[in-house]
């Protein structure tokens, strides 16, 4: 008799738990949490990234989101991935001024490099800053008509009949059919871990390595506002990210043409406002602006230099505009070169596990 009622609570419990793990959607399959490896530096001076709740980093995850990165899969006629536009060896930048779509066509941006977007506080994406998470920034390419000019649907039909998908997003997010927001969220996982923090500057503020005099003059006309005055979008070694992730018209145009953030938010103040690029792996990812209309770094501090355009949204910040630009000497526009090669991350274009 006592065995019989003990048979028959073990079988009740076995029920009552196969239910309860069908009525809260409660996976057999969990995946393995991988938290991001965050660098010293990182953890010192800034806050902790941007993981959403509904979406932490996984070792399943993050390896499907590098398949689905990689793969071309999602573009119309199977020819372009992500990496396509976002090349490892070039910062996950693309060495050309706009990017050529499936279908051959153009767009008028530089394709903006991938890494350390975990720390994009605003989560205000893109250039104009248009998309809003880096979830949702995952979701405009697929169907964009002149990048990959596919649809969702066919995506998510096209890796629901792939030998290898369908379990890997099982592994990833448990039972339950692919969807374009799963995609996604395995894309955003992957893009999380490009992390770059290891550039002589880095090491520089470690104590690890020394800066040469042409080097330290560089950092101070950069942080100087009577020279460079780089310092109020781009950072300083107090930030190591070295943007503010805002958006500024840092006078590129008398007349705009491309409204930016403007055409956004739809309040004239804004036009002509573009996100302040990272200024780490400056050394890959040429040409540069959010046009490409540079292409060298010599041209880009000419530009602040002496090239200078005034509009009615030039940001104040642009002291010097009236002038033309700071007026920067030779050798001030020499060492500041070399302090902004101090800031690329050999390590971070040659690490094995961002490569195909």
């Amino acid at each position: 008799m006592y065995k019989s009622i003990t048979y028959i609570l073990i079988l009740s419990c076995v029920f009552l738990t196969a239910c309860s793990d069908e009525n809260t959607n409660e996976y057999v399959i969990k995946p393995t949490a991988q938290p991001l490896d965050i660098p010293p530096l990182f953890n010192q001076l800034i806050i902790n990234p941007i993981i959403p709740i509904d979406n932490p980093q996984t070792v399943e995850g993050i390896a499907l989101g590098k398949k689905l990165f990689f793969d071309p899969i999602l573009s119309v006629n199977n020819t372009q991935a992500c990496a396509s536009c976002h090349s490892p060896r070039n910062a996950f930048s693309d060495i050309s001024q706009f990017s050529d779509g499936v279908n051959g066509d153009f767009g008028t941006r530089n394709a903006m490099p991938i890494f350390n977007l975990a720390w994009n506080y605003d989560e205000k994406f893109f250039w104009d800053g248009s998309v809003f998470s880096l979830e949702h920034q995952a979701l405009e390419p697929v169907e964009n008509p002149i990048e990959m000019n596919n649809t969702w649907e066919t995506v998510i039909s096209r890796l629901q009949q792939h030998p290898e998908y369908p379990n890997l997003f099982t592994n990833a997010f448990g039972e339950g059919i692919i969807t374009k927001e799963k995609a996604t969220k395995a894309i955003a996982q992957f893009e999380r871990t490009l992390i770059s923090a290891n550039s002589k500057f880095d090491k520089y503020l470690l104590g690890e390595v020394t800066l040469t005099t042409e080097e330290t003059n560089g950092l101070n006309v950069f942080m100087d506002e009577t020279r460079g005055d780089c310092f109020h979008c781009h950072g300083s070694p107090n930030n190591p990210l070295w943007t503010d992730n805002k958006f500024h018209n840092n006078g590129l145009d008398a007349t705009i043409t491309d409204l930016g953030l403007g055409a956004v938010t739809g309040d004239p103040a804004d036009n002509g406002k573009f996100k302040s690029p990272s200024l780490r792996n400056l050394a890959y990812t040429a040409p540069f602006m959010h046009d490409g209309r540079f292409q060298t770094l010599e041209d880009v501090i000419n530009h602040y230099s002496e090239g200078l355009q005034n509009s009615p949204t030039i940001d104040p910040l642009m002291k010097k505009v009236a002038q033309g630009g700071v007026q920067l000497s030779a050798q001030d526009k020499a060492d500041l070169i070399a302090f902004l090669h101090t800031l690329s991350d050999p390590s971070f274009v040659n690490n094995p596990a961002f490569q195909n």
